[in-house]
């Protein structure tokens, strides 16, 4: 998948490696993705990768964010 660079805006969407930069890709897609950008997030990773990362203590993903995510993820 090609990322958007406003989703990634402090740095080179090509340059992101999706096993490396793992948790960054989660919390990003989780806080700001789009549809396909989460579609393709549930498709890449196991929910049990993304759980892990959504509750980590300092993921940066927002209180509103985690709650919905949570729901999605039961």
């Amino acid at each position: 998948m090609k990322f958007r660079q406003s989703l990634f805006w402090d740095t080179d969407p090509k340059k992101i490696d999706k096993k490396k930069n793992a948790r960054y890709i989660i919390e990003r897609v989780l806080e700001f993705g789009n549809l396909n950008e989460a579609r393709w997030l549930f498709k890449k990773y196991p929910k049990s990768k993304i759980k892990k990362v959504m509750n980590l203590p300092r993921a940066q993903i927002s209180k509103k964010s985690k709650s919905l995510w949570s729901l999605i993820l039961k």
